[in-house]
């Protein structure tokens, strides 16, 4: 421990499409949409979050809502960059502070990403004055996050549903064995119930109307044990142009977002073919754990287990399981250095 290790802040921060959380002190204490307010005339950003949010498909020509972060990593680096840093400083221990702490940090990022888009994820974190910054693959930290033993010598597959991307990894060792990572995930199901909409209903929607149709009504399959009630939705008909109403059931989100789950499910067969059998082993042992906002869909287990012929677990806490595990790496960081991403 360094002489000055006092003044150094540790914060754990899964950066996600549609989400950024943040663990200071062992608690989650930001968990916020990823989304920026800029005014357009001077280029300020002018609310963040959930502010932010609450603008999106209602602001005029001088606002602009931004999502800076697209399929998983960093598409807008200056609204991106003030973004973090606005978490940050809103953290209410550091709002105490008269000069701002060095930080050291573990930053999620998905599996599938490139070289350049890791450097951008890490200077955008150097930035904000992070001193150190270690990176973790998101379907590794969601494994630790659910309780999984990742330094064992067994095997386990993770599916990490996202906003922005799916990850799809096998992990033992500490390691990524095999993985998978696809552009179909939370976001792409927001704008399968889009285009149902249109089609079938004649029904324009905004984004956020989608998405609560998603959390509301999204299901997988269409036969249910637990049947969510139908739920009524407002928006322009495309015909008149007036406003109007129509109610909506689960069978019809099920059919929906049937064809992007078959290309989650082919990812997901895909991976396992590429799995060395010994780890094939051990998987048909231990099944299949399914992490991410997307694993909150309505029998999205059931339909998956059918496909693999594998018992599947949803984790406890799905939104929240990627942030858990890397608050827990950045507790304990030697242990863990294996799995970082310096």
């Amino acid at each position: 421990m360094g002489l000055f290790d006092f003044m150094i802040v540790e914060i754990a921060m899964d950066l996600g499409t549609a989400n950024t959380l943040i663990i200071y002190d062992g608690k989650i204490i930001v968990d916020s949409p990823s989304m920026v307010a800029r005014d357009i005339r001077n280029g300020k950003i002018i609310a963040v979050g959930k502010e932010a949010s609450l603008m999106q498909g209602k602001t005029h020509e001088h606002i602009k809502t931004i999502r800076p972060l697209k399929d998983g990593v960093i598409a807008d680096f200056d609204a991106s960059e003030k973004m973090i840093s606005w978490f940050i400083k809103n953290i209410p221990e550091l709002k105490k502070n008269f000069f701002t702490p060095a930080l050291r940090m573990v930053v999620c990022i998905p599996s599938g990403i490139t070289e350049v888009e890791m450097r951008a994820v890490k200077e955008s974190c150097e930035r904000v004055n992070g001193k150190e910054v270690y990176l973790i693959h998101e379907p590794m930290a969601a494994a630790i996050g659910m309780g999984l033993d990742v330094m064992q010598p067994k095997g386990n597959i993770i599916v990490d549903i996202g906003g922005g991307t799916t990850e799809i990894a096998v992990i033992a060792l500490g390691g990524i064995v095999c993985d998978k990572s696809i552009k179909i995930a939370g976001d792409v199901f927001t704008n399968d119930i889009l285009f149902y909409m249109r089609t079938q209903h004649n029904l324009y929607i905004g984004d956020a109307s989608a998405e609560r149709i998603k959390i509301d009504v999204g299901a997988a399959i269409e036969e249910l044990d637990e049947a969510p009630d139908d739920i009524m939705v407002r928006g322009r008909d495309l015909l008149t142009g007036k406003p109007k109403e129509v109610r909506v059931t689960f069978r019809e989100i099920a059919r929906a977002l049937d064809k992007s789950i078959q290309r989650i499910e082919d990812a997901i067969m895909v991976t396992l073919s590429l799995t060395p059998p010994e780890l094939a082993a051990d998987i048909y042992n231990t099944g299949l754990y399914l992490a991410g906002g997307g694993a909150m869909l309505r029998g999205l287990d059931k339909r998956i287990s059918q496909k693999t012929d594998l018992p599947v677990y949803i984790a406890e806490d799905p939104l929240r399981a990627v942030v858990k595990g890397t608050g827990i790496v950045l507790k304990n960081i030697p242990k863990y250095k294996r799995v970082l991403i310096k």
